[in-house]
C-alpha cells in the first residue's frame, strides 16, 4: 500500500490521526509528517503497520508501479534514478544480456532499473559480511557458496528478472552456472541507500520471498541497523543494531555475524 492509497483509505474510513495512531501504534506526529509529505520515506515497519490498519499489507507488491513512483520522491527536487524504470516497454533476459558491459542495471518483472554506484561504506559492509560467511563455510566444510555483487541471479528461472544482490549464499550447487545463479539463493543481504530504499525494502522483499529465498537481511548503513526476515520459518522482521551479533538462520544460528566487529572495520569512513 502506497502513501497516496493510505490517504484515500483514511478519507474513506473517516479515521483521524488519533484513531490511526491508536490502531497502528505509530505516533500522531509521525503520521502527520508522512501524510503531509514531510517524511517521504517511512521505515518499512511503519509502512506495514499502516497497511495493516488501512489496507492489506500483501498488496504492497501488487502495487509495484505505485511503489516505484512513491520512492521517486524520496528526495524532494531530485530525480531518484534507482527506482525509476529507465527504459520503456517490456524487457527480457535477451535485452539485459545485450546491455554494454559494466552497465549497472537490474531486470525486475520485465522492467529495467538503474543501480547507483555503491558508496565505500556500502561496498565494505557487503565485503565484510561475505568474508565472514566464507570463513564459516570453510571451517565447516559445507557446500554453501557465498557470493558478493556483482553476481547475476536469474531469480525466477524465467526471462523477466535478473538481480544482483549485494551478498548471497547458495547451498544448492546445481543452481550455480558459469554465467550466473539460476534460482533463488538461500540467503540474500541487501545494503540499502536512499536511492534504492523501496526497491530493497518493498519490491525485492516480496520477490525474494515468493521466489523461495529462505532468509533476507536488509542493512541500513546510515541508521546502523539490520532487519532480518526468516522466510523459511515465516519469522520477521527482527531488528538489530550495529552493536549486535546476528545469528544466521539458514545455518540454525551456528554462524553468528558480529556487527560491532564489522562497524569497527568501517567506522573511519563515517
Amino acid at each position: 500500500m502506497t502513501i497516496e492509497e493510505m490517504k484515500r483509505r483514511k478519507i474513506e474510513l473517516g479515521y483521524s490521526y488519533e484513531k490511526i495512531s491508536e490502531l497502528s501504534g505509530v505516533p500522531v506526529g509521525t503520521l502527520q509528517k508522512i501524510f503531509s509529505g514531510e517524511t517521504s520515506s517511512p521505515r518499512y515497519k511503519t509502512i506495514m503497520a499502516l497497511s495493516d490498519v488501512l489496507g492489506d499489507k500483501d498488496n504492497i507488491y501488487e502495487v509495484h508501479e505505485s511503489a516505484v513512483a512513491y520512492n521517486a520522491d524520496y528526495k524532494k527536487g531530485q530525480k531518484n534514478e534507482a527506482s525509476t524504470s529507465i527504459y520503456e516497454g517490456e524487457k527480457t533476459l535477451d535485452d539485459y544480456l545485450a546491455l554494454p558491459e559494466g552497465t549497472r542495471i537490474e531486470l525486475i518483472d520485465g522492467k529495467f532499473y538503474d543501480m547507483a554506484a555503491p558508496t565505500t561504506i556500502h561496498q565494505s559492509i557487503g565485503f565484510e559480511i561475505c568474508y565472514l560467511f566464507k570463513n564459516y563455510v570453510s571451517k565447516k566444510g559445507g557446500k554453501c557458496v557465498p557470493f558478493v555483487a556483482p553476481t547475476d541471479v536469474q531469480l525466477d528461472c524465467d526471462n523477466r528478472t535478473m538481480v544482483q544482490p549485494d551478498v548471497l549464499v547458495v547451498c544448492d550447487r546445481n543452481k550455480i552456472t558459469r554465467a550466473r545463479i539460476v534460482g533463488a539463493p538461500d540467503l540474500v543481504v541487501e545494503v540499502v541507500s536512499p536511492t534504492n530504499l523501496v526497491i530493497d525494502v518493498m519490491i525485492k522483499l516480496f520477490k525474494y520471498k515468493n521466489a523461495g529465498v529462505r532468509e533476507y537481511w536488509i542493512v541500513y548503513p546510515d541508521e546502523k541497523r539490520v532487519t532480518v526476515f526468516d522466510f523459511a520459518k515465516d519469522i520477521g522482521p527482527k531488528d538489530y543494531s550495529f552493536e549486535d551479533t546476528i545469528p544466521v538462520a539458514i545455518w540454525d544460528g551456528d554462524c553468528k555475524i558480529d556487527f560491532s566487529y564489522i562497524y569497527s572495520q568501517i567506522e573511519f569512513m563515517y
